[in-house]
């Protein structure tokens, strides 16, 4: 078929900003959205690409790329209190406010419209994801009020950390485009990016986000293994204990007592995938003695939860 341009209804633009959200990032996950109103702008700066001529035999032998980064700039009129940590600010008491502090990494999520020639800015819209954002120190004009008085644009100088991709290269920025994706996968992956009446909100990762529009799905949360064993004897006093999961932990409120229920103080420390939890006992176990290891507050990155369930061994004398 002979190419045709410029046919009614394939003149498309893509404008405007709205429906931010943002996504404080905890333990790698982004578990809760609050909105971000007063959005005027967000511009996107992706940089790198760059060619690194490589030269052999009097010529250019390779062309290696380097890496990409995406970089964004954030202007608003107002911003969420829980963007203050990420803006390098901390309460020092009520109501007070001290600035330079650490700054917090966090998510964010913004709408922009898709129009063309026939339906205008009705015909569809993006959805801007941005993961491991680091807000950088940037100034703020507070000028005198006059006969044309405007309010103060706050902006922010964002850059990014990549998150893995199963199959790809780590990216920092993912969109969904409202026109090619199918209407009822989009509409649950906005569910989890607003939240729901009984749901909050949230930012998927891309694996779960890829998971959902292929049909596949999460599995369903589980302890996948539990060292030592259920109802395990003869346990050395200085042993760790190790829980294993399916899926990636977001949070927990998992305890070791002994049967009489003295707490045992335990150090945790999670593998890099957030699977498995290692408990290691402050002080040796003490000996002879049944241990009770209450597994409750388990819900992955994907929301799931796991019904509390406690497991027991004893200890070697």
């Amino acid at each position: 078929m002979r190419i045709a341009w410029d046919e009614i209804g394939r003149h498309y633009y893509e404008t405007g900003v709205k429906q931010g959200v943002l996504y404080r990032q905890v333990n790698g996950a982004y578990p809760l959205g609050v909105p971000w109103n007063g959005l005027s702008a967000v511009t996107e700066s992706p940089s790198g690409a760059e060619p690194n001529e490589v030269y052999a035999d009097d010529s250019i032998w390779l062309n290696i790329p380097s890496a990409e980064k995406f970089a964004a700039t954030i202007e608003a009129y107002t911003y969420p209190d829980e963007f203050a940590e990420c803006d390098g600010s901390a309460v020092l008491a009520t109501g007070v406010i001290i600035t330079q502090q650490t700054r917090k990494p966090f998510g964010f999520s913004y709408r922009t419209a898709l129009g063309n020639d026939s339906d205008g800015i009705d015909y569809g819209y993006k959805i801007h994801v941005v993961y491991g954002g680091q807000a950088a120190p940037t100034e703020k004009a507070n000028n005198t009020v006059n006969e044309s008085p405007e309010a103060i644009t706050m902006s922010w100088e964002i850059s990014t950390t990549p998150v893995l991709v199963t199959g790809h290269k780590p990216t920092a920025h993912l969109i969904f485009d409202s026109t090619k994706v199918d209407s009822a996968k989009l509409a649950e992956i906005e569910d989890i990016l607003y939240g729901t009446a009984s749901t909050d909100a949230r930012l998927p990762l891309p694996d779960e986000i890829a998971s959902i529009l292929t049909g596949s799905g999460p599995s369903a949360l589980a302890l996948s293994s539990i060292v030592p064993a259920d109802d395990a004897a003869a346990v050395v006093k200085s042993a760790n204990i190790v829980l294993t999961f399916n899926n990636k932990i977001l949070r927990e409120a998992i305890v070791m007592m002994t049967a009489a229920g003295v707490l045992v103080p335990v150090v945790k420390t999670w593998d890099t995938d957030g699977k498995i939890l290692t408990m290691n006992p402050s002080s040796d176990m003490a000996g002879t003695t049944v241990h009770i290891v209450s597994i409750s507050g388990i819900v992955d990155i994907y929301g799931q939860s796991l019904d509390a369930v406690v497991k027991n061994f004893t200890t070697a004398a």
